[in-house]
């Protein structure tokens, strides 16, 4: 018995761990399936105490030892235990640990059966959870998508990626990582994303940004273009005399992610010249700049 009341410190539940840790380590006991699955129980037993709010739920029955929220029971079940005539006392059901290894036990429900002479331990602890890196096109997250997965034990499985999906996000698979110990269930699987960028579109929060390309006349003369969106091209009104720089909006063509509203597209309109200009083309900005007085860089000079 390690001699660690219920009141124990932080520093003397630490103390208390390294000691078991030490004892039970995996390099100890090459091959030794129940060293190693105490090994686990202790450390797992470890990362629940060493946070003080976790600890606190635990010893108020709130979690379970894996951390997950314990069922409330239901009235009836509060006077299953009790002797007859005895009124339900809430302070009976609250267990006392007197020893750091008492509450190990309890964490991980650690018994002793008597077999041959010697005792058999078993020990029923949630399994670790399994991390995964998996890389996405970018419409695939903006729109949503369903994937197959090959886990490395050979497995393949169904994902869901939901629409709206950001880079660095996680997805969790529930009982898909590392088996349970004993009775213990199995842990979740975490996958996080890592979303491809795209040639055309940008996501900026909920909105998409796109760079458009257009002609010089249609920047003069105006006119309807299509624009390529996440759902599909679409299309839209160039006004008449749009310069390089200038933004437009789709409103309602951006991300959609939950039940809120889908965000909006932002088209950036940039103007291009042919490689090559022609006599026609230089004919007619020699014409226009002998009859304009246009002068683009006049608020230039004056705030410089």
């Amino acid at each position: 018995m390690l001699g660690v009341e219920t009141t124990a410190t932080q520093e003397e539940i630490k103390k208390a761990y390294r000691k078991l840790a030490k004892k039970l380590h995996p390099d100890l006991h090459p091959g030794d399936a129940g060293k190693s699955a105490e090994f686990q129980a202790v450390s797992a037993a470890h990362d629940l105490l060493k946070d003080p709010e976790k600890r606190k739920r635990f010893d108020a029955g709130e979690i379970d030892a894996s951390g997950q929220e314990r069922q409330e029971r239901q009235y009836y079940h509060q006077y299953a235990d009790q002797d007859a005539g005895r009124r339900y006392d809430p302070a009976a059901n609250r267990r006392e640990f007197h020893d750091a290894s008492d509450l190990f036990s309890e964490l991980f429900g650690r018994r002793q059966h008597r077999g041959g002479g010697a005792y058999r331990q078993e020990f029923h602890a949630r399994g670790p959870d399994a991390r995964y890196h998996l890389e996405v096109d970018f419409l695939d997250a903006a729109r949503g998508a369903g994937r197959s997965v090959t886990m490395p034990d050979g497995k393949s499985i169904e994902i869901t990626i939901p629409a709206g999906l950001k880079d660095g996000q996680t997805l969790r698979l529930r009982g898909k990582g590392g088996a349970g110990f004993g009775e213990g269930p199995a842990g979740d699987a975490l996958i996080t994303i890592a979303v491809r960028p795209h040639p055309v579109f940008v996501r900026d929060g909920d909105s998409i940004e796109v760079v458009l390309p257009i002609t010089f006349d249609e920047a003069v003369l105006g006119g309807k273009v299509e624009v390529p969106t996440i759902s599909g091209p679409v299309s839209m009104t160039i006004p008449k005399g749009v310069s390089s720089g200038h933004r437009l909006r789709l409103k309602g063509k951006g991300i959609k992610a939950g039940t809120g509203p889908a965000g909006d597209q932002y088209v950036h309109i940039r103007i291009v010249l042919p490689e090559k200009i022609d006599g026609q083309m230089e004919d007619l900005a020699r014409s226009w700049r002998e009859h304009s007085g246009f002068d683009p860089r006049k608020e230039l000079r004056r705030n410089t």
